[in-house]
């Protein structure tokens, strides 16, 4: 399988200074469905995800536990781990950049930046924000803050540099030539102008702290976190060693999602240390927008930051999954409001959706003995047309926009065809076919069941459990559940096969303190 065949979907890896919470989960699920879709539509995926522990911020929040930093990010990045399990979420690797594999990828890659001659000694002095592992010219500041709001520090201390002033024309080339390195368009623009400003040489070591990966041949110095933590992406596919076939395979197809508050490290930084080692960028660097909840920013001080695990017991793991990717276009800014998920829950999943299994599954047991209905009629009636030719279309809409990352659009796209489908079981009315035009029923209840599997196979990457029970009633064979048996000739059911009873999917939610 060639590297076009494959695809790479990478969330950033979480920084162990803190518990897991909504931000971390959004960033992952929306990495995951696009993972799921990826396989369902017989790709070679491989997706990552994991954490970074190195840092003065880290060493610091260790040292004030009393504990030491090795045994403080083993217990927080175990944390993050089980947050993915329990989501259900499909990884394929976690990476810890206290893992060896990785600290030989960042020695390798510092060497081979210290022989292109792009790294020299120096001396820094200038303001840093500890909380952002950031440093921020006199300009960038503002009332005399990060602009992140985070406090800055004046540093002064040897440090070893990346030539970076020394590829902002080379950089702008780039972007020029890989039009679609950076999404969405917003922060392209973000970033090319930010680069036409003028690029300073980066500092990227640290002697003020021990918490890292030491330099090669200088140990008094550690590598600054962010050349440390970026390099993960290729060390998790065997790099140093570019032979390897995980690197050959995967790293061409490298898709980072990221949030929009670390763009600058991934979309300058990041090429520039790549293009200056002789390897080539990931494909796409894509940033999403924050979460406020309930109209404010979420912030340790307000203490409104999310807890996954009280929402997904609160909700459902797929209603938050279909919440979060559906709420927001993915890359824009969004709020979390207990009123609107449970808006999607009643009207888009229970009223829409789960309806339509419902009442078409219950028609067919009630009305066909239980059994895939039979098609008896040779002719197909417009509005057959519509609903077919529609849900066949549907497939190759979805692709497009989640291989744009534009996953709030594939799920408008899904759910036009469910309430298609919704419109067709009213205008059709099988229920009193029954009476006049049996063998009319037959077909209309067929036409229906069909389209409810071809939606559920595209809805297993984006709320797999549920789409895990659809298909289950409809007796689709784990074998047949790929993206390759949806059109109807391919994976069409057989007439006569039996069901088993109809199971609501989708719930509606009843707010008991409400009530």
């Amino acid at each position: 399988m060639s590297s076009a065949d494959c695809f790479y979907v990478t969330t950033p890896i979480y920084y162990v200074n803190d518990v897991p919470h909504i931000g971390h989960a959004y960033t992952t699920i929306a990495c995951d469905a696009m993972a799921r879709f990826a396989k369902l539509d017989g790709k070679d995926v491989r997706f990552l995800t994991g954490t970074d522990e190195h840092g003065q911020k880290v060493e610091k929040a260790a040292h004030d536990r009393g504990i030491e930093p090795q045994a403080f990010t083993d217990d927080l990045s175990q944390r993050f781990r089980d947050l993915v399990a329990d989501m259900g979420i499909a990884n394929d690797d976690f990476i810890r950049t206290t893992e060896e594999r990785h600290k030989d990828g960042v020695k390798a890659l510092w060497q081979r930046l210290v022989e292109t001659g792009d790294i020299y000694l120096g001396g820094y002095a200038g303001w840093y924000a500890v909380r952002d592992e950031a440093f921020y010219t006199e300009s960038e500041l503002i009332d005399g803050k990060a602009p992140t709001g985070a406090p800055v520090e004046w540093v002064e201390e040897p440090s070893y540099f990346f030539r970076l002033s020394a590829w902002q024309e080379k950089l702008l080339s780039f972007y020029e030539q890989n039009p679609d390195f950076i999404a969405p368009a917003s922060r392209r623009n973000e970033v090319i102008s930010f680069v036409k400003g003028g690029l300073q040489d980066l500092s990227i070591s640290r002697t003020s702290f021990s918490w890292g990966i030491p330099v090669p041949d200088d140990p008094d110095h550690v590598v600054y976190v962010w050349l440390d933590a970026l390099t993960n992406y290729m060390t998790a596919l065997g790099y140093p060693d570019v032979g390897a076939d995980g690197y050959k395979k995967y790293w061409p197809e490298a898709v980072h999602i990221i949030g929009k508050d670390i763009l600058r490290f991934h979309a300058v930084y990041w090429p520039a240390f790549l293009l200056a080692a002789g390897l080539k960028p990931p494909k796409r660097v894509f940033a999403h927008g924050w979460w406020t909840i309930e109209g404010e920013k979420m912030s340790k001080s307000l203490g409104n930051a999310l807890d996954p695990y009280e929402l997904i017991e609160t909700y459902g793991l797929d209603q938050l999954r279909y919440f979060m990717l559906r709420e927001v276009p993915f890359g824009n800014d969004g709020d979390f409001s207990r009123a609107a998920i449970i808006n999607r829950i009643n009207s888009d999943l229970a009223n829409d959706y789960g309806n339509l299994c419902q009442r078409v599954l219950s028609m067919i047991a009630k009305n066909c003995g239980a059994k895939v209905p039979q098609p008896l009629s040779d002719t197909e009636t417009e509005d057959d047309k519509v609903l077919h030719d529609s849900a066949e279309a549907l497939l190759g809409t979805v692709r497009k926009h989640v291989e744009a990352q534009a996953l709030h659009k594939a799920l408008e796209a899904v759910f036009d065809v469910v309430a298609l489908a919704n419109r067709y079981v009213d205008a059709q009315a099988p229920w009193a076919l029954k009476k006049t035009d049996p063998d009319r029923m037959e077909d209309v209840l067929y036409n229906l069941a069909e389209t409810i599997r071809r939606l559920a196979l595209i809805t297993q990457a984006f709320m797999p459990a549920a789409s895990e029970k659809i298909l289950d009633q409809l007796v689709v064979a784990a074998e047949e559940r790929t993206l390759s048996h949806y059109p109807s000739e391919r994976g069409r059911l057989e007439p006569g096969t039996p069901l088993p009873k109809p199971a609501g999917v989708f719930p509606r939610y009843v707010d008991e303190a409400a009530a």
